[in-house]
């Protein structure tokens, strides 16, 4: 199995998510990060006195998905996360271990 991470910008998760939905892909975890992608706009960029650096929200999207999936997967992803920039965020693909379910009941 393998993690696709992939770092995008917040206004095209919308249609990530659908277009990764719509190809059958479940098991998708979406989380709020703050990143320096380069802002699409002022309102997007704040300045994080603690980072001591201009960072904006991104989105990091994980999906786990079997290594066969892995190039639709990322086709999607490039495809619904452009913004018209060069640099409109990154994806790493990571092998997975191990997975391993939480059921219902412990086995015992």
């Amino acid at each position: 199995m393998k993690e696709i991470k992939a770092f995008i910008h917040r206004n095209r998760i919308t249609d990530v998510i659908h277009a990764l939905k719509g190809a059958g892909f479940d098991n998708l975890s979406i989380v709020d990060v703050k990143g320096t992608l380069k802002a699409l706009d002022s309102k997007e960029q704040d300045y994080s006195v603690e980072l001591g650096t201009a960072v904006i929200t991104e989105i990091k999207l994980e999906v786990v998905c079997e290594e066969t999936q892995v190039d639709e997967a990322i086709q999607l992803i490039r495809e619904h996360a452009r913004t018209g920039q060069n640099d409109a965020g990154w994806i790493y693909v990571i092998e997975i271990g191990q997975a391993i379910r939480i059921e219902t009941r412990a086995e015992g």
